[in-house]
């Protein structure tokens, strides 16, 4: 797996929000959520992220129950490790950031 690969903050969101399986809707809602209001998803952009990540195998759509137009989807093993790896390099930074600034920030 490539070790080198940074999340946009929105794609970072979208794979934490499919922890639990979640359908478009419910993703754009976690997402939001989750950044407290910093990151909102158009519907195209949610889509086209979702059909990117699909092709990545970094999450799969599940069968569409019958009577319904909603698609669920669900992160991948492949797509955690991805997450995992993500988590990690953004722990690194806080790190190094407060062994640096000894947790002090600059007004």
């Amino acid at each position: 797996m490539d070790e080198h690969i940074v999340l946009t903050e929105a794609t970072y969101y979208i794979l934490l929000s499919l922890y639990r399986p979640r359908h478009g809707y419910g993703i754009m809602q976690q997402v939001e959520e989750l950044s407290s209001g910093r990151v909102r998803l158009a519907a195209g952009t949610l889509y086209g992220a979702l059909n990117a990540m699909v092709e990545k195998r970094w999450i799969v759509q599940l069968p569409v129950e019958d009577g319904s137009r909603k698609k669920n989807y669900q992160i991948t093993e492949r797509g955690l490790a991805i997450l995992r790896t993500e988590l990690s390099r953004l722990q690194e930074l806080v790190r190094n950031g407060e062994e640096i600034m000894g947790g002090q920030t600059h007004d």
